[in-house]
Order: structure tokens, then C-alpha cells, then sequence
């Protein structure tokens, strides 16, 4: 009896590797879900690098003025300069192993199930790192002698009252505008987690009821402005967390958000360095009889201009 010639629904042109195609649509689910939760990417500067360890962001701090007296000479005056350089971290990777037997006996399909668990950790991560530098930036000091650094806005409520939080937020676009942040002409944000989003969605007299652009619904829950602040909400943002003796995540991202409750920021807050960009690897090993996957990026985070960045806090 003659052997069946099968289709090969994996391969390109009936030849060559029989995974090739599917590997194209194990990278599109990755990337779908990595793309769908992430907060934070856009909301920040990001700069990608082809190669190195680093990236350079320089800064350039305020002209000064004076009086000239007639005959004088002008001379000029200095501007000061500064640089922040943001490091790439190591190499993050969310890994999968399905053994063949396992997926053989088993009923239903798990590799997309997989492949989008595996997105969502990563745009966790990504997410929870660039909410550690925006903390960071709020509490950092001033990159030119004279100037603001990150600061700070105490509410003792505004965990728990929506009217408070409101008005803590309008506080900290107040110390950002007299920071010399532009905020009526760049986008400020705030990120909140969700408990915080509901408070501040419930509050129909500090909030609600004075909307007037349209922007919220009571009936629907959906708030996206307070005070010409974007509302951000994440289960991602670490706020509330201690992760000062996490071992987990670089040294540099170890800090005490305990008495966090939400940042105020723009887009100068913080920056994110990118060597290599979300990319997927799928290797069926002989030797362990099953299909390692393995979704992964190589970037760094860190915090840019302070004066940038407001952290509301409880304590």
C-alpha cells in the first residue's frame, strides 16, 4: 500500500519547515494581547536603540534674562545642560513548555490560551516597571540647581473618598503647572488603580455633576477626565505595594510605594529605552519531546524629568 502524501497545512509554498506558518499566528496572538494591556506605552517617552547598553536624553535647563546698559557689551549668559541616561535590563521572558503526550490527550487547544497569558504577563511587567519610574520620578530631586524636583500631595483619604482624590488631583496639576510643566498644552495623566477609578466614578458631586465637556457616565461608569486629567486605570500600577526587598525586578525599581495611591504625570516624566522589541520563539526539542515557547524584550526604564511627576500619597 502506498504511503498518504498529507498537506502540510504549516508550510510555505509545500515546502520547507512544517511550523512556518503556524509560528506567524502563535506571533499575532502574542503581540495582540501584549498590545491590548499595556498602559503606559504611549503615555511616556520610549526610544529604541539598535545597539548598546544605554541611551542618552539630555536636558536643557531655562534661558535667563537682563537689563542691558546702553554702551555695554553683551556678553550672553549660560544655559546649564544635564543628561539622564536610561539602562537596558536584562533579557524578559515569559516561557511555555507543552509536552506532546499532554497535548496529544488533552481536548481542546491551550497554545493560544497560552500564547495570550503570555502577552499579558509581559504588558504586566512592562506596565508595573514604568509605574515604578513614574514613582521614582516624583520623588527624585531636581536635575538643575534652582529647579523643581518630583513632589508630593498628602491625602490621608484619597484611598478611600472619591471627593478627596478628585481634589488631590486638581492639587497636583497645580504643583505641576508651577513647576513650569506645560499642562494646558501636553496631555497630564494620572494612574490610578481600579478601586480608586470606581471611587472617583461614584462621586456625582465633585465629579460627576460638574463634568461639562461630556466625558462622564454615571449610568455606565465611565470617567475619563477630572480637572483636564486623563484618568488611568491599571490593576497593573504597584501602588499600595512594598517593593523595596523585591529580588524579582532590577535593583534600581526596588522601592516602597506603601503609601501610594496615584501619580500625576506627563509624557516627561519618564522614558524607556528599547533594544529589542516584543519577539517570539517556538522550538520543538527532540530531546524533551515537546514545544518550547517563548515570548520575550530586552528594554530599560527610567525616570527622566522629576518635576514631571506628582505622587499622591496617603501618609
Amino acid at each position: 500500500m502506498a504511503a498518504a502524501t498529507p498537506s502540510r497545512l504549516g508550510q510555505i509554498d509545500g515546502a520547507g519547515d512544517a511550523k512556518a506558518i503556524f509560528l506567524k499566528v502563535f506571533a499575532g496572538e502574542v503581540l495582540t494581547a501584549y498590545e491590548q494591556m499595556v498602559v503606559l506605552k504611549e503615555l511616556h517617552r520610549t526610544r529604541t536603540i539598535s545597539n548598546g547598553k544605554s541611551a542618552q536624553f539630555p536636558a536643557v535647563y531655562q534661558a535667563s534674562t537682563e537689563y542691558h546698559t546702553p554702551g555695554a557689551e553683551i556678553t550672553g549668559s549660560a544655559i546649564k545642560h544635564a543628561e539622564v541616561v536610561v539602562t537596558i535590563d536584562d533579557l524578559l521572558i515569559s516561557p511555555v513548555f507543552i509536552a506532546n503526550l499532554d497535548e496529544a490527550m488533552n481536548h481542546y487547544d491551550v497554545r493560544s490560551v497560552y500564547t495570550t497569558e503570555m502577552g499579558r504577563a509581559l504588558a504586566v511587567a512592562y506596565d508595573k516597571n514604568v509605574a515604578r519610574n513614574l514613582w521614582r520620578a516624583a520623588n527624585g530631586s531636581a536635575l538643575f540647581t534652582g529647579d523643581t524636583g518630583g513632589q508630593q500631595v498628602t491625602d490621608a483619604d484619597g484611598a478611600t473618598s472619591g471627593s478627596s482624590l478628585a481634589g488631590s488631583i486638581f492639587a497636583s496639576k497645580q504643583k505641576l503647572d508651577e513647576a513650569d510643566i506645560p499642562v494646558d498644552v501636553v496631555p497630564v495623566h494620572v494612574a490610578v488603580k481600579p478601586a480608586q477609578f470606581y471611587l472617583l466614578a461614584q462621586e456625582t458631586t465633585a465629579v460627576i455633576n460638574r463634568d461639562v465637556g461630556g466625558q462622564a457616565d454615571y449610568a455606565n461608569g465611565r470617567l475619563t477626565l477630572v480637572g483636564g486629567v486623563n484618568i488611568r486605570k491599571s490593576n497593573a500600577f504597584p501602588w499600595g505595594t512594598d517593593d523595596s526587598a523585591n529580588t524579582a525586578i532590577p535593583a534600581a525599581y526596588r522601592v516602597d510605594m506603601s503609601n501610594t495611591v496615584a501619580v500625576v504625570f506627563t509624557e516627561a516624566a519618564a522614558a524607556t529605552v528599547q533594544l529589542m522589541g516584543m519577539s517570539l520563539e517556538d522550538d520543538y526539542m527532540v530531546n524533551r519531546q515537546g514545544t518550547l515557547m517563548v515570548g520575550k524584550y530586552a528594554v530599560g526604564h527610567g525616570p527622566l524629568i522629576p518635576k514631571a511627576a506628582v505622587e499622591i500619597q496617603s501618609a
